[in-house]
Protein backbone atom coordinates (compact mmCIF):
# COMPACT_ATOMS: atom_id res chain seq x y z
CA UNK A 1 0.00 0.00 0.00
CA UNK A 2 3.23 2.33 0.80
CA UNK A 3 4.63 1.51 -2.24
CA UNK A 4 1.32 2.42 -4.16
CA UNK A 5 0.90 5.93 -2.68
CA UNK A 6 4.12 6.26 -3.59
CA UNK A 7 3.69 5.59 -7.09
CA UNK A 8 1.28 8.25 -7.33
CA UNK A 9 3.09 11.48 -6.46
CA UNK A 10 3.84 13.65 -9.27
CA UNK A 11 7.38 15.95 -9.32
CA UNK A 12 4.81 19.09 -7.94
CA UNK A 13 3.69 16.91 -4.70
CA UNK A 14 7.28 16.48 -4.11
CA UNK A 15 8.25 19.74 -4.25
CA UNK A 16 5.31 21.08 -2.01
CA UNK A 17 6.43 18.67 0.54
CA UNK A 18 9.74 19.76 0.80
CA UNK A 19 8.93 23.63 0.82
CA UNK A 20 6.73 22.46 3.34
CA UNK A 21 9.46 20.86 5.11
CA UNK A 22 11.77 23.67 4.88
CA UNK A 23 8.83 26.55 6.04
CA UNK A 24 8.46 24.36 9.48
CA UNK A 25 12.40 24.22 10.13
CA UNK A 26 12.66 27.59 9.18
CA UNK A 27 9.40 28.93 11.85
CA UNK A 28 11.06 26.36 14.76
CA UNK A 29 14.10 28.17 14.56
CA UNK A 30 13.22 31.59 14.23
CA UNK A 31 10.04 31.30 16.53
CA UNK A 32 11.50 28.50 19.16
CA UNK A 33 15.03 30.50 19.76
CA UNK A 34 15.18 33.10 22.45
CA UNK A 35 16.45 36.28 22.27
CA UNK A 36 20.05 37.12 23.96
CA UNK A 37 20.00 38.40 27.59
CA UNK A 38 20.93 41.56 28.85
CA UNK A 39 20.57 41.22 32.32
CA UNK A 40 20.10 38.67 34.72
CA UNK A 41 17.57 38.82 37.95
CA UNK A 42 18.98 37.55 40.97
CA UNK A 43 16.05 36.55 43.54
CA UNK A 44 16.73 35.37 47.28
CA UNK A 45 13.83 33.44 49.53
CA UNK A 46 11.53 34.98 46.56
CA UNK A 47 12.12 38.41 46.71
CA UNK A 48 14.63 40.11 43.88
CA UNK A 49 18.11 40.36 45.17
CA UNK A 50 20.05 42.10 42.56
CA UNK A 51 19.38 43.11 38.81
CA UNK A 52 23.09 43.11 37.09
CA UNK A 53 24.00 43.90 32.68
CA UNK A 54 25.45 40.44 31.70
CA UNK A 55 27.96 43.16 30.36
CA UNK A 56 30.67 43.24 33.25
CA UNK A 57 31.83 39.92 34.14
CA UNK A 58 31.66 39.32 37.68
CA UNK A 59 30.81 36.97 40.39
CA UNK A 60 28.05 37.68 43.24
CA UNK A 61 27.61 36.21 46.33
CA UNK A 62 23.42 35.75 47.62
CA UNK A 63 22.80 35.02 50.80
CA UNK A 64 20.05 31.84 51.84
CA UNK A 65 18.78 29.80 54.32
CA UNK A 66 21.42 27.20 53.56
CA UNK A 67 24.33 29.26 53.10
CA UNK A 68 26.01 31.41 50.30
CA UNK A 69 25.56 31.11 46.31
CA UNK A 70 27.73 32.28 44.08
CA UNK A 71 26.78 33.04 40.72
CA UNK A 72 29.41 33.71 37.84
CA UNK A 73 28.75 36.13 34.89
CA UNK A 74 30.83 35.94 32.25
CA UNK A 75 31.21 36.81 28.19
CA UNK A 76 27.39 38.05 28.66
CA UNK A 77 26.37 34.29 30.32
CA UNK A 78 25.79 33.64 33.89
CA UNK A 79 25.43 30.51 36.04
CA UNK A 80 25.58 29.29 39.52
CA UNK A 81 28.78 28.31 40.16
CA UNK A 82 28.33 26.67 43.66
CA UNK A 83 25.70 26.54 45.90
CA UNK A 84 25.24 24.36 49.27
CA UNK A 85 22.25 22.46 48.24
CA UNK A 86 22.61 18.74 48.31
CA UNK A 87 21.83 17.50 44.97
CA UNK A 88 23.82 20.36 43.13
CA UNK A 89 21.17 20.45 40.38
CA UNK A 90 21.13 23.76 40.05
CA UNK A 91 25.35 24.33 38.92
CA UNK A 92 24.99 21.22 36.74
CA UNK A 93 22.34 23.16 34.59
CA UNK A 94 25.52 25.58 33.18
CA UNK A 95 25.26 28.70 31.67
CA UNK A 96 22.11 30.38 30.91
CA UNK A 97 22.44 32.34 27.94
CA UNK A 98 19.06 33.36 26.46
CA UNK A 99 16.36 35.19 27.72
CA UNK A 100 13.53 33.56 29.42
CA UNK A 101 16.21 30.84 30.45
CA UNK A 102 16.65 30.31 34.61
CA UNK A 103 18.11 28.14 37.01
CA UNK A 104 16.93 27.65 40.62
CA UNK A 105 18.12 26.22 43.68
CA UNK A 106 15.34 25.28 45.53
CA UNK A 107 16.46 24.02 48.89
CA UNK A 108 18.33 27.31 49.01
CA UNK A 109 15.70 29.58 47.59
CA UNK A 110 18.22 31.07 45.00
CA UNK A 111 17.59 32.10 41.57
CA UNK A 112 19.10 33.72 38.34
CA UNK A 113 16.28 34.06 35.65
CA UNK A 114 18.17 36.05 31.94
CA UNK A 115 15.95 38.68 31.19
CA UNK A 116 16.09 40.43 27.19
CA UNK A 117 14.85 43.60 25.62
CA UNK A 118 11.48 42.24 25.27
CA UNK A 119 9.52 39.55 27.87
CA UNK A 120 8.91 36.35 25.89
CA UNK A 121 5.62 34.27 27.02
CA UNK A 122 5.52 30.55 27.29
CA UNK A 123 2.39 30.50 29.07
CA UNK A 124 -0.37 32.08 26.27
CA UNK A 125 -2.86 28.90 26.80
CA UNK A 126 -3.39 29.61 30.11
Amino acid sequence: MYKQAMLHLKPGDWLTLMLGGIFVVLLTLKLWNGDLADKAIIRSGGKIFKEVALSRDQQIEVPGPLGTTIISIQNRKARIASDPSPRQYCVRQGWLQQAGEIALCLPNQVSVELAGSRKKYDSLNY
